[in-house]
């Protein structure tokens, strides 16, 4: 698939959709990433953080937002597989986080619901704690401080 971005395009293509299209299309997405090898899965993901500053904010954050609220009703064992297949592909290469409104991204996560805010916050915490030192360092040094002290790191 050299020079298709597939999961990309799909991508741009869901945050233009109406909610009531887009929730259910996304949530069947989500669920397909869990049946995908891990060549594919490595693929989807680095697919997403490339298309993802691409998409104009507004858009993406109506994506994003709908994305996190689904996450946030996945299995804890799901939710941690998803989240740590980006953890783990912006810790090999950070600069790819570095493209998107971090302080935009934070504000959509400001916008859920409580208890939704605690599920993301919590696996996003377990997660980059079990990473190794070197792993754990490159995070938290593109992670904005606004946001350290809202997942209270």
């Amino acid at each position: 698939m050299v020079g298709e971005n597939f999961a990309g395009n799909i991508i741009v293509n869901l945050a233009n959709l109406p909610d009531f299209l887009r929730n259910p299309i996304l949530k069947k997405r989500m669920m397909e990433f869990f049946s995908m090898s891990e060549p594919e899965k490595e693929e989807v993901i680095n697919n997403a953080l490339e298309a993802g500053p691409t998409i104009p904010f507004p858009n993406f954050s109506k994506l994003f937002k709908t994305w996190l609220k689904i996450l946030a009703t996945l299995s804890d064992d799901q939710r941690e597989e998803l989240f740590s297949a980006y953890i783990m592909e912006i810790s090999r290469s950070p600069q790819k986080l570095i493209t998107f409104n971090l302080d935009g991204i934070l504000e959509i996560f400001l916008t859920l619901e409580e208890n939704e805010q605690q599920i993301i916050a919590g696996t996003i915490k377990k997660i980059i704690n079990n990473l190794n030192d070197e792993e754990k360092r490159r995070i938290m040094i593109i992670i904005p401080n606004n946001a350290k002290t809202h997942l209270k790191f």
